[in-house]
């Protein structure tokens, strides 16, 4: 994680907002603050951010809906999302739509922090560095997918945007191509934090990729469904 990350809290709470921005101050993090979407758009555009902590419940458009936009920008900022302690759905529809992580309310700050943290740590890829050469890159189906550099290329000169997420377990997939993985085993070999951490978010981010990979999402050639196993990764792979 770089020194003083740069964190954009937004959330129509201002005792929310106060506290979580003496709380990072006082830990090294940069942070601002909006109390909306518009207010939040109009900081984004004055200055870079490292990560957004994004409430599920604004006035105006919803935590989800600025979600949405952001991933339809192709902005592959951080997005952690605030949702209330029981709405279950809120938190399945942010992952799916391409949120990193989520915090249910009332949360701890320090919990929150950690959350902030490993979602960094997974974003700049700098512990999947330390256990990869200095470049391995892998070639399956017509695509390109450079592990240094994180980044997938395809067919015809492309590149798909990916989150980290959704990079760490495609990753996953391409090391162990053509097995049968449990969601369980997904889990684990993906790193098991933050937006991989239980069964419903390997789905979720299965979907997404699919959506980003696949020519027909609801037949997939690259990612297939195992009925009662889990997935598989069907190409054969060349790592390079």
């Amino acid at each position: 994680m770089k020194p003083d990350p740069h964190i954009l809290i937004v959330d129509d709470d201002k005792g929310i907002r106060d506290l979580l921005q003496e709380f990072f101050e006082k830990r090294g993090l940069r942070t601002s603050v909006a109390r909306d979407g518009t207010e939040m758009e109009t900081i984004m555009r004055r200055g870079q951010f490292d990560l957004v902590i994004l409430d599920v419940m604004l006035p105006g458009k919803s935590g989800l809906e600025l979600c949405r936009e952001l991933r339809s920008a192709n902005q592959n900022i951080p997005i952690i999302m605030l949702t209330a302690v029981n709405e279950t759905t809120d938190r399945v529809v942010g992952l799916e739509i391409g949120a990193d992580d989520y915090v249910p309310k009332p949360f701890d700050p320090r919990e929150l922090l950690a959350r902030i943290r490993a979602v960094l740590r997974r974003n700049t890829g700098v512990a999947e560095a330390k256990r990869l050469p200095a470049r391995q890159i892998y070639r399956f189906a017509g695509w390109t997918m450079d592990c240094s550099r994180r980044s997938l290329v395809a067919p015809g000169d492309v590149r798909v945007e990916l989150t980290a997420a959704e990079f760490n377990l495609l990753h996953t997939f391409v090391k162990s191509a053509q097995r049968v993985l449990t969601r369980d085993q997904l889990i684990e070999l993906s790193g098991g934090d933050g937006a991989i951490a239980y069964d419903r978010s390997i789905d979720i981010l299965v979907s997404r990729l699919r959506r980003k990979m696949e020519d027909d999402p609801k037949t997939p050639k690259l990612i297939q469904t195992v009925r009662s196993g889990g997935y598989q990764f069907i190409p054969e792979t060349i790592n390079e």
